[in-house]
């Protein structure tokens, strides 16, 4: 009697729920149940990701010992004479984060394989393209100059995006070692400090001064350390900071107030830097809106009126061609 007592209209829907629920309840069961432990599933993912990552350390590893096997063969040609060259050469690719004893060969057997293939590939394109001509082989030379010098620039690119990315990162592990220094840690502990604390927002910093920990625990003398730290980053700001601590050490004053004194220098001397980029930025706009912003705002102005003066004046200019 109750049943009956509801209308067809609901009783319809509220079927087509039941029915659709409880299919929706099978479905999920027959996949849940055949599925692992999530825990379990995502150790394999993981165990997954490890393989592969160790799969292609092994192979950069290999590819890696097969350059450095083959460095000194290659580099032959290119190996300095001298030992200032050499060191000069060395300098550089310390200061562009290229510490191994095996760097200058592998960057010089680079340079070699680069110009090879820059030399194969453009004089096999400018063979294909004009034959054997002095065109081609003008071409080739160039192709080939190319990629000799291709790696001095990239060098010089990495050099230079280090002593920047030291430069800015300085201040605050300046300020940081100040903080440590008048909680009570001497210079060795303000150091570590700074190590481990700025791994994640200046990645650089902190690995010099890892450095110079671990040359510190190995018994160098501090003043010998941070003549290094200055020496092998080539900024003048770690040269400055390292003359600065070892007078302090030596003289018995404030290592909290240097410290303090060279960070607000470096500070005053990255906003003169600031303030420079930005007032040459108005000379430099003056090319863009010249060339791509002034011809648009020309034609959006000027076009209007120039289209009307063409249909009012054209007509009158030239009455026989009007008629």
């Amino acid at each position: 009697m109750l049943i009956a007592s509801v209308p067809l209209t609901l009783i319809i829907p509220i079927a087509i729920f039941i029915g659709g629920g409880a299919l929706a309840w099978l479905v999920l069961s027959m996949f849940f149940s055949n599925e692992e432990n999530p825990a379990e599933h995502r150790l394999q993912a993981l165990n997954q990701v490890r393989r592969g990552g160790k799969k292609d350390e092994k192979r950069s590893e290999t590819f890696s010992r097969a350059l450095e096997m083959a460095s000194p063969a290659l580099a032959k040609p290119l190996t300095p004479k001298s030992e200032a060259e050499m060191g000069k050469l060395r300098q550089t690719l310390i200061e562009a984060g290229f510490r191994t004893e095996s760097a200058p060969m592998t960057f010089l057997a680079i340079r070699v394989i680069s110009s090879l293939t820059f030399l194969f590939v453009g004089g096999g394109g400018s063979v294909f393209l004009y034959g054997f001509t002095s065109t081609a082989l003008i071409r080739t030379f160039v192709v080939g100059a190319v990629g000799f010098f291709l790696p001095v620039f990239a060098l010089s690119f990495l050099q230079s995006r280090r002593k920047q990315q030291i430069f800015l990162g300085l201040p605050d592990a300046l300020d940081l070692m100040v903080v440590c220094v008048e909680a009570g840690l001497g210079l060795d502990q303000a150091m570590r400090k700074v190590a481990q604390e700025m791994v994640k927002s200046h990645r650089i910093v902190a690995d010099e001064f890892s450095l110079c920990n671990l040359q510190l625990q190995m018994g160098r003398v501090r003043n010998q350390v941070l003549q290094d730290l200055g020496a092998r980053t080539g900024v003048d700001d770690l040269r400055a900071l390292a003359g600065i601590l070892i007078q302090a050490d030596k003289f018995g004053s404030s290592i909290a107030n240097a410290l303090r004194v060279q960070s607000d220098s470096m500070r005053v001397r990255r906003q003169q830097i600031a303030e420079e980029k930005a007032a040459k930025t108005a000379v430099k706009l003056i090319f863009p809106l010249v060339l791509f912003i002034f011809p648009g705002i020309f034609v959006v102005l000027v076009g209007p009126a120039g289209i009307q003066m063409a249909r009012e004046m054209l007509p009158a200019m030239n009455p026989g061609g009007h008629k």
